[in-house]
Formats: structure tokens, C-alpha cells, sequence
């Protein structure tokens, strides 16, 4: 199998280099240690955001952010990608995605209310959700990876009290769907199909959806460089007149440290998203707005040799694993640049709990699978934006930890 590209920004850095790093990857582990957790890319820089940067700070302009700026730009970049007409008018830009997925709850929804979630997912939709006050209901998905239309059901059900089929006076209990398109950890690209499903389900019950889109730029291109999927826009999705996406480039950029994101409403929706108080964007940084603005302006074709890097780690990863660890169970998703590795095949404590096991005697760290909910218990997620040499040796470590 062909896996070049070699020269993607992934492959810039060195191990030494990318230690010199303080950012959590670099620091929350030993020295020793392969850090391959949380979301954050070995990547180069997009030069287009360090000149964004560099010229706000050169000009001074650090002040307070104003406006529809940041939707605007995601708009163009929106029509350009997946011919989405996003309407900035409706938007508000606000911290972070999960900032702005807790700002909609508390307008959609009142403590006590309960939020419908599809695990393995995002670990903070539960965090947030639960310190907000909210109760959390799993509908999972299916052994496919895909949305269960009828485990939905069943959530959406329980979370207001209305009888199957959606008859019956129901508890007065407002709900949510918290939707992660694409899911985090799986890279599944929701279907039009499937989304349109699962909206007309809603609207049965009297639930409202909100999307997490975050992951929406990084679906990945194939090794033929012609996407099997793409991402659909929730959005675009006849039945989401009611429905708020939330967006943000900071994943797709690696620019976790300056995070800014949109929360954008449906038709229906318009009047949910001013009821958020103007407090909430407070906290919005203007140097962090116009880096992503420059990002998605200017950043595409960085973005796409970034993409090219991670599909061509995503199929060197399934070889990697035949060769030292064949009782794991991978397949690359279609979006995002994570890996969901199934490792209940593996003997022993390695199969109960891998995470542990490859920390302790590989010296490789990953995300446990159990933090993602239910489907997740024997599974580690893996992070594939790094270079080759450092996905090479971290499966090589956890091989040879099996061996003795």
C-alpha cells in the first residue's frame, strides 16, 4: 500500500523539537513517555495564522472582540467546502464549543432536564452536562458506529417522558440531542439520511439538537485523494429549522491555545441564541478570532496537506497494528484525526484495561475508552497527527510490552 505523502506538516518536527513543547501533550506525562491522548497536533504552524498573529500584536490590535466576523469567515469557508450557505446574521461567537454548547443547554433546557448523547463520545458532554445541572441519557451507537434510530427513540423517550411513538402527554420535561458530527471518537461521518432520521425523531418527541461540528473540516481524503464521505452540515438537513450547530477551526488548526467558536441557529432557533446574555462573549478572544479567521480564509490548502499526513498515518496504523499487536480491532473512520482502537482481544490485563497496561509498560500514553461512555470500556483512542516515526515506535512499545 502507498502511504506517501513524507513531507506533510506533520512530518516537520522532530521528537526532540516537538518536546520542547509546554503545552499539556508535552508536559502532562515523563520524559519517556509517547504522548498520543489528547487532541493535539505534532504539527507546523499554518503560516498564514502565525501572520494573522503576528500582525495584531505588531499593530496592537488586542482589544475587545466585536461583530459576526468569525461566522462570516466560516460562512465562505462552509460554501467553498461542502456548499453549505451558512447565515452569519444568525450566529454568536462565543469562547470555545463547549462554552457555547452550555450557553444553548441553558437556554433549551432547565436543571433537571435530561440531554440524549450517542457514546463512545466527546468525555465533556457528560462533564458539562452533569455540572450544569442536567441528566445525561445514552442512546449508543450501533455496532456498525452508525446512529440506532431506535436506541434513539428510546433516549428521546425517556429523557420527556412521552410514551413510545411519541403519544402521550409526556413529563413537561424539556431535552436535548447532543449531537457530535463527525463523532469523536469513532470519525464517523454522520449520513444525510441518518441526521434527517434522527431529526424527524426529535421533532416527534418535542426534542431540540445541537451539533457539535468541531471535527467537520478534518474529514480525511483517501488514499486515492477523493473522499469516500463528506460532512453534512446538521444545518443543511431538512428538519433542522430548530436545531444550533456549533462550529469552530481550532481543531482543525491545532489552535486549542486560541480558542473561539460560533454557535450558529437554524430558522427556528434565531430568538434561542439572543436569549444567551451578552456576558457569555465576554469572554471571546479578538487575537484568537483572527487567527481563525485567517485559518479558514487562508488555510485551506494547509489543511488539506495536514489531511493527506493523517490518512496516510490512519492506513499505516492498521499495519503497524497486524504486525505488533493483531488481537486489536481498528478501521480508520472517514473524519477527524483520532483513532478508535478496540483492544478487548488483547490477553489479560491488556485487554481489561489497555490504557493502564501500554502507560506502565509501554510508556505510551492514550485516552482510556471507558471516559467516553458506554461501547467504550476496553478501548484506547489514539492520537494520529504526529509523524511517522513516533506513531512507528509508540505501536512498536505497546507490541513489545505483550512479549515481555
Amino acid at each position: 500500500m502507498d502511504l506517501s505523502p513524507r513531507d506533510t506538516p506533520l512530518d516537520v518536527h522532530t521528537l526532540d523539537a516537538l518536546r520542547r513543547r509546554t503545552s499539556v501533550k508535552w508536559r502532562a506525562f515523563d520524559p519517556d513517555v509517547l504522548p498520543l491522548f489528547v487532541a493535539e497536533m505534532d504539527v507546523a504552524p499554518c503560516e498564514a495564522v502565525v501572520d494573522a498573529v503576528t500582525a495584531a500584536l505588531r499593530a496592537g490590535d488586542t482589544g475587545y472582540d466585536v461583530g459576526t466576523t468569525y461566522a462570516e469567515a466560516y460562512a465562505r469557508f462552509a460554501e467553498r467546502r461542502w456548499g453549505w450557505a451558512l447565515d452569519a446574521a444568525t450566529s454568536r461567537t462565543l469562547p470555545d464549543v463547549m462554552v457555547a454548547v452550555v450557553e444553548v443547554l441553558r437556554v433549551l433546557t432547565g436543571p433537571g432536564d435530561a440531554v440524549v448523547v450517542n457514546p463512545p463520545v466527546y468525555p465533556p458532554f457528560y462533564g458539562f452536562t452533569w455540572n450544569e445541572g442536567r441528566r445525561v441519557v445514552e442512546a449508543p451507537l450501533g455496532a456498525d458506529g452508525r446512529l440506532d434510530l431506535d436506541a434513539l427513540e428510546r433516549a428521546f423517550a425517556d429523557a420527556t417522558g412521552v410514551a413510545a411513538n411519541g403519544r402521550g402527554p409526556g413529563s413537561g420535561r424539556r431535552a436535548v440531542w447532543l449531537v457530535c458530527n463527525p463523532q469523536n471518537p469513532t470519525g464517523t461521518t454522520h449520513a444525510p439520511a441518518e441526521l434527517e432520521a434522527g431529526l424527524a425523531l426529535a421533532g416527534r418527541y418535542g426534542v431540540r439538537v445541537v451539533a457539535d461540528e468541531i471535527h467537520a473540516p478534518l474529514t480525511r481524503p483517501g488514499l486515492d485523494g477523493r473522499p469516500t464521505t463528506t460532512h453534512t452540515p446538521l444545518l443543511a438537513v431538512p428538519g433542522a429549522e430548530t436545531a444550533v450547530a456549533i462550529v469552530s477551526a481550532s481543531k482543525a488548526w491545532n489552535l486549542p491555545g486560541l480558542k473561539a467558536a460560533a454557535a450558529v441557529a437554524g430558522p427556528g432557533a434565531v430568538d434561542d441564541l439572543r436569549r444567551i446574555p451578552e456576558e457569555a462573549s465576554h469572554g471571546v478572544q479578538h487575537v484568537a478570532v483572527l487567527a481563525h479567521v485567517a485559518a479558514l480564509d487562508h488555510g485551506e490548502a494547509w489543511l488539506d496537506a495536514v489531511l493527506a499526513g493523517v490518512e496516510r498515518n490512519a492506513w499505516l496504523l492498521t499495519d503497524l497494528l497486524a504486525e505488533h499487536l493483531p488481537d486489536a480491532r481498528y478501521h480508520p473512520g472517514d473524519a477527524t484525526y483520532l483513532a478508535w482502537i478496540d483492544a478487548r482481544g488483547l490477553p489479560g490485563d491488556a485487554g481489561r484495561d489497555p490504557r493502564a497496561w501500554f502507560l506502565d509498560r509501554a510508556r505510551v500514553a492514550l485516552e482510556d475508552g471507558r471516559r467516553f461512555g458506554s461501547g467504550g470500556e476496553g478501548h484506547v483512542r489514539l492520537n494520529l497527527a504526529t509523524n511517522v516515526d513516533v506513531l512507528t515506535e509508540a505501536v512498536a512499545r505497546m507490541g513489545a510490552s505483550l512479549r515481555g
